[in-house]
């Protein structure tokens, strides 16, 4: 069949180890397992490992960090099935909304990305997963401006896909130009909230009846086991029917043909463009429920004061500044902050932890750490829980965070 096939998955998990000790707390909620990390491992990463030369992928460098150092027969298989198939894509390092960032930190997050990429599979990334699929035209500019050939988005993310599945050049605002990979938002959805994920015979059939050159799907690859149970189980049936291929490959084979225009900014889980990261839009993980996210934009809000403090003082002192202080800062905008509906939640808890880190070590060169701290409270306070035992962002702050 002249037809390829891709199969992308992207593999991440928010960094949850306390930036003070390193280690992961108790999540008392991923029982019988310690963490989350620990419970997606079992369910998901181990199970999907020998699929992985078949299947395009990505992982975040911070969950890979944590899979080197806890389950290194898996992350010896991740780096074993690009070894053998190429089929590996880079990410940004921290899972951070790009269009969100300044540009000086879209950029450190892509060089970081791919400065980990080359250290661990030892060869240049020509792909990059962007975070949620989150897109603006600076974005591109600075992937291009890197050297990175091609990103993946849903259809919905630009004007007009091209016809066959096939990729269309971006040109960028810096002269540059970047391939993009529009996937199969039918298809993908099918297998990223079912059927498809439980019905091999038919997500096969699915694939090979559809029309032009490239045919790709694209989901978090938690789908695998973890969001599905039995998911892993699927996919190896799937690929043990069809042949794949990967966008790289596809791309040296294939070039684009023709131009397309980015509807900017947007992603893929969130309908009104990036506003599920800074704003009360509507998007949440459980709609059944009434649920505010009025704190979304505090939150936000905080934390870029924060980070524009931290950087002036960086700016300043220089290498003075103890060298983990850019990563916490950085770090502190992982998008799962806020991606659920309150900031009580565990995801937002770890955002703050490294805020607070961050002006811990800010401190400890001399950048005012009870200014800094006093600050960031204040505007906390106007970020609202649903849950009124825990108040605000400064009480969530205070008791579960700065207490620990």
């Amino acid at each position: 069949m002249t037809r390829s096939i891709v199969i992308h998955g992207h593999f991440y998990q928010p960094p949850r180890d306390d930036p003070r000790t390193g280690t992961i707390p108790l999540e008392p909620n991923a029982a019988p397992y310690h963490d989350w990390n620990v419970r997606i491992e079992q369910e998901c990463y181990a199970r999907v490992a020998g699929s992985l030369a078949s299947l395009s992928f990505d992982f975040g460098p911070t969950l890979l960090e944590w899979m080197e150092r806890h389950a290194p027969e898996t992350y010896a298989a991740v780096l074993a099935a690009d070894r053998a198939s190429g089929n590996a894509v880079a990410m940004p390092y921290h899972h951070v909304i790009l269009p969100l960032c300044p540009r000086r930190d879209k950029t450190t997050e892509v060089r970081w990305g791919i400065a980990d990429f080359r250290r661990r599979f030892g060869r240049e990334p020509e792909g990059m997963w962007l975070p949620e699929t989150a897109v603006d035209h600076e974005t591109l500019d600075v992937l291009a401006e890197e050297g990175i050939r091609f990103t993946i988005l849903a259809p919905h993310q630009v004007e007009r896909a091209p016809a066959g599945g096939r990729p269309g050049w971006y040109r960028t605002a810096g002269g540059h130009r970047i391939a993009l990979f529009i996937y199969d938002g039918s298809l993908s959805h099918g297998v990223a909230f079912g059927p498809l994920v439980n019905d091999a015979g038919e997500w096969v059939r699915r694939l090979t009846s559809a029309s032009g050159d490239l045919v790709s799907i694209a989901t978090d690859g938690e789908t695998y086991g973890h969001h599905h149970k039995g998911g892993d189980v699927t996919l190896a049936r799937v690929l043990e029917t069809i042949e794949t291929d990967n966008f790289a490959s596809f791309l040296a084979r294939r070039p684009p043909e023709e131009e397309v225009r980015l509807v900017a900014p947007s992603s893929w889980s969130c309908p009104h463009g990036v506003e599920r990261w800074r704003a009360e839009c509507g998007c949440r993980a459980a709609p059944e429920r009434a649920t505010q996210q009025r704190w979304r934009a505090p939150l936000r809000a905080a934390l870029d004061w924060l980070s524009g403090e931290i950087r002036s003082a960086f700016e300043r002192a220089g290498r003075a500044l103890p060298t983990e202080l850019e990563h916490q800062r950085l770090r502190m905008f992982t998008s799962c902050g806020w991606f659920f509906d309150d900031i009580a939640g565990l995801e937002s808890v770890i955002v703050l932890r490294s805020a607070a880190r961050a002006i811990e070590l800010a401190g400890l060169a001399g950048a005012g750490a009870a200014r800094l701290e006093a600050g960031l409270l204040e505007r906390l306070a106007l970020a609202p829980s649903n849950d009124a035992s825990v108040g605000s962002g400064r009480e969530l702050y205070l008791q579960r965070v700065k207490a620990a």
